[in-house]
């Protein structure tokens, strides 16, 4: 059976493709979407592929994959930057947890710079516009195959 990985999308990014596309490119969210359905088919990996503009949401989603999920990708846009309950949740999960950011958070904003989400994070990678979470689903599946 496969193993199912949960990808979380914060605020915004339902405008991908709309949104200021000199920094976030010009790919829209459900572009992103199918390319991560065929590279998880390709790793032999279930994929459930979300998004929302509410914090609550994502935390209450967050927490369903405790039960339901063999490990998360998540893209918390802003909520990267400020939410402590994200992070509460994502530590809760004790699931391999990979952050995912479109853009270099280091170089932009200085309060870019922080992520509350890096602090349960397996592992964090940012600056390749979309590719970002084809190497996300490749580290998860390295990662749950390790560990099985």
């Amino acid at each position: 059976m496969a193993q199912k990985v949960l990808i979380l999308n914060g605020p915004n990014l339902n405008l991908l493709g709309e949104r200021e596309p000199n920094l976030y490119g010009d790919q829209t969210l459900d572009d992103i979407g199918a390319i991560c359905q065929d590279v998880a088919q390709k790793l032999a990996l279930e994929l459930d592929f979300r998004q929302s503009n509410v914090e609550g949401e994502l935390v209450s989603w967050i927490q369903q994959s405790r039960d339901t999920a063999s490990g998360i990708v998540i893209n918390a846009a802003a909520y990267t930057h400020t939410s402590v309950a994200l992070l509460d949740a994502l530590l809760a999960c004790d699931i391999p947890v990979i952050e995912v950011h479109l853009t270099n958070i280091y170089q932009r904003e200085e309060f870019r710079h922080n992520s509350y989400v890096s602090r349960a994070a397996t592992g964090v990678i940012c600056g390749f516009g979309a590719h970002g979470y084809v190497l996300a689903l490749d580290a998860m599946a390295q990662i749950l195959a390790k560990n099985s």
